[in-house]
């Protein structure tokens, strides 16, 4: 991190604001659209809100496009498989080109988020970091990431964890250009949707009483 302390106080903010607020106007028209098909697809909010844990500790609430159906009230607490029935037909459109994840943009406007940094997670997963894997949460989280570069949902937590903490001491301008960079690539060709065997790593079972 040593060396980088200038991107990581101004810099890296400037980045987040020069490229978020175009890309907001630019996307206010197929937002509208995605909008109106996830409402024409199935019963439920356009939206879909749930609580992640962001830098120091705090919670915030991602904003991403609803692409499950309503009546799994466990949402995304249960492990995502390739086939799950639970995800509608726009949101398979959706997850496949990492379009459901774009309304995080607005969670970068407001200084939640930023563009690139490990992606949020679980209350109940940071509960279970070590005092190691706690430095995770000395960077904002982000909507892409040096993990999801380097495996996406076919890595296991554990390992995610390791390439974030890389980043966490390794961050810089020209590290996140690069990820910016290659999330086309890898959002693109699709890679790493799923896990082994289409089964996404929840980073050890989810408390039960959580997901009543």
């Amino acid at each position: 991190m040593a060396g980088h302390g200038w991107y990581r106080r101004f810099g890296k903010r400037a980045l987040d604001l020069a490229l978020t607020i175009p890309s907001l106007t630019v996307l206010s028209l197929p937002f509208a659209l995605i909008s109106l098909a996830i409402k024409l697809d199935s019963r439920g909010p356009v939206f879909f809100h749930q609580e992640r844990i962001g830098r120091g500790g705090t919670a915030f609430t991602p904003l991403k496009f609803r692409t499950m159906q309503q009546a799994s009230r466990r949402g995304e607490i249960d492990p995502l498989v390739k086939d799950d029935p639970r995800i509608t037909r726009v949101g398979r459109r959706l997850r496949d080109w990492g379009l459901d994840e774009l309304p995080q943009l607005w969670n970068v406007l407001k200084g939640d988020m930023s563009l690139v940094g490990p992606r949020p997670t679980l209350r109940y997963q940071v509960e279970r970091y070590d005092e190691r894997q706690r430095r995770r949460l000395l960077v904002k989280p982000g909507i892409t990431g040096w993990a999801l570069i380097h495996g996406r949902n076919t890595l296991t937590w554990h390992e995610r964890i390791e390439l974030d903490l890389w980043y966490v001491d390794h961050g810089s301008l020209w590290v996140d250009l690069r990820i910016l960079l290659r999330t086309l690539v890898v959002v693109l060709r699709r890679d790493g949707l799923y896990g082994p065997d289409g089964v996404n790593d929840m980073f050890v079972e989810p408390p039960h009483e959580d997901c009543a």
